[in-house]
């Protein structure tokens, strides 16, 4: 990551940038990142360990606890390194915390966004292999990338007062997993709408075809609603009662809208407050809407086979408490003692 912020002068890339998980056999390119981006930093006291790093160590860490990085036209322009957070104990359960490391934008590529990309990317992959939380230490000398860490929706931790020149930082990651067939994703919608209440705003993503109208019949099935719910593509929101006392099931289609503004006029805060509101093809426009909601990726295997990898991600206090994880995988809650209430319930999906 540069030092200062990124000029918005850059010239345009050649190539898109590959975003993709890197192995063992990329570490030659990775620690040449490394080496570039750190040095690329004014001094620092302490200084940085990052010129440290060989092509060995960081197949080690490639190898241990994996990494993602971007390509451009064959070129690594950026890279994450994951490596798990606390000991041994610590990194079983349902509340892993992966760490970041090195993370780093070749210079020859700052002002393009790539960071952005690779924490995007790097959180995805986080997810996917089971880790609930990410932490990563800033240097309090470059507050334009605390700035950035906080943009990208990281929060401080208390500090290290043997070390007060660190900031550490973490985020909450979506809870993943593959969903195999379109009935297992409609079983998925059940189980969100067990919690699911009035007044949530749920914003599906996804390609075509990818399952976020499947996904809604299911919720609607949880809630109670009589009318089979379909895609409202063409007429941009269907409503649908509960026949069991729950709540309105809003369903919306943002795939034609230009924006907020287009969606506002389709006055959805008049039913908001007592009903779940969801609007598929709305990031980027229904986030708006309501200061908390719950956002659903749902993601192609890169082979277009049937298996999806969705992501839940609760953003705002409402979702502070609800735990995810419970509700894709189907496992029951801890108690206190960290213990399962049951045992007999399916896996992974």
């Amino acid at each position: 990551m540069p030092p200062t912020t990124e000029p918005s002068s850059a010239e345009p890339l050649a190539a898109e940038p590959h975003l993709r998980v890197a192995g063992p056999s990329d570490a030659a390119g990775v620690v040449e990142v490394i080496h570039a981006a750190f040095g690329a930093r004014p001094p620092l006291d302490p200084p940085s360990t990052a010129g440290d790093e060989t092509t060995a160590t960081v197949r080690d860490s490639l190898a241990s606890g994996g990494g993602v990085l971007a390509e451009i036209d064959g070129r690594v322009a950026g890279v994450i390194l994951v490596a798990p957070v606390g000991t041994a104990a610590d990194r079983v359960g349902a509340d892993r915390v992966a760490g970041w490391r090195r993370v780093s934008v070749h210079p020859d590529f700052w002002g393009h966004g790539i960071g952005t990309g690779l924490v995007a990317a790097a959180e995805e992959f986080a997810a996917e292999q089971g880790y609930r939380r990410v932490e990563l230490v800033a240097r309090r000398e470059f507050p334009e990338l605390l700035r950035f860490w906080q943009r990208c929706g990281y929060h401080t931790l208390p500090g290290d007062p043997e070390r007060p020149q660190d900031i550490r930082l973490t985020k909450q990651l979506p809870a993943a997993g593959w969903v195999p067939t379109a009935a297992a994703m409609h079983d998925l919608g059940r189980r969100l709408a067990a919690v699911l209440r009035a007044g949530d705003l749920v914003v599906a993503s996804g390609d075509l075809g990818a399952g976020k109208t499947t996904l809604t019949q299911g919720i609607g099935d949880g809630l109670g609603v009589a009318e089979p719910v379909i895609s409202p593509t063409f007429v941009l929101s269907r409503v649908h009662p509960s026949t069991t006392g729950g709540p309105t099931l809003v369903h919306v289609d943002a795939y034609r809208l230009g924006g907020l503004d287009e969606l506002e006029d389709m006055d959805l805060d008049a039913t908001l407050a007592e009903s779940v509101t969801v609007v598929e093809w709305g990031r980027g426009a229904a986030e708006g809407l309501a200061e908390h909601r719950l956002e659903i990726d749902i993601l192609r295997s890169e082979d277009g086979s049937e298996p999806r990898l969705v992501l839940l991600r609760g953003v705002g206090d409402r979702w502070l408490d609800v735990d995810l994880g419970v509700v894709m995988h189907d496992r029951p809650p801890r108690t206190s003692s960290g213990v399962e209430t049951r045992t007999d319930g399916p896996g992974r999906s």
